[in-house]
């Protein structure tokens, strides 16, 4: 099983998202704040970061170029999200693998993860 890694503050959103990932066979952990995803067990390595790029405690771009810069999850594909930003200013701010803007189309975002996760080892 896959893991999925979600950092998204409002609930709505990461609910729907670990619903009905956990519903495609996917192990998914979400975090509500960059702090609290500074802090998760590192002995566990996802297969996808979901990141929103406006938290209440900095910035999804800010994460998203800790991770590519961090050996250990550098080769890890990164998903940034937001409703806010545009995808130019987001790829501009960090390397994330792909950009979905909100609100998005639930089957697209499943697609898209499907494909980010097909190339990834699973252990």
């Amino acid at each position: 099983m896959k893991n999925i890694y979600i950092l998204e503050d409002e609930t709505g959103i990461r609910d729907a998202l670990q619903l009905l990932l956990s519903f495609e066979n996917y192990d998914v952990r979400s975090f509500s704040t960059i702090e609290a995803l500074n802090n998760r067990d590192k002995s566990i390595v996802p297969d996808l970061f979901i990141l929103d790029v406006m938290m209440p405690d900095g910035l999804g771009t800010d994460v998203c170029n800790q991770l590519k810069s961090d050996e250990a999850t550098s080769q890890i594909p990164v998903m940034i999200m937001s409703a806010h930003a545009k995808n130019a200013d987001v790829t501009k701010a960090c390397n994330a693998d792909i950009f979905v803007s909100k609100p998005f189309d639930i089957d697209d975002v499943i697609e898209k993860i499907e494909n980010l996760t097909k190339n990834v080892k699973v252990s």
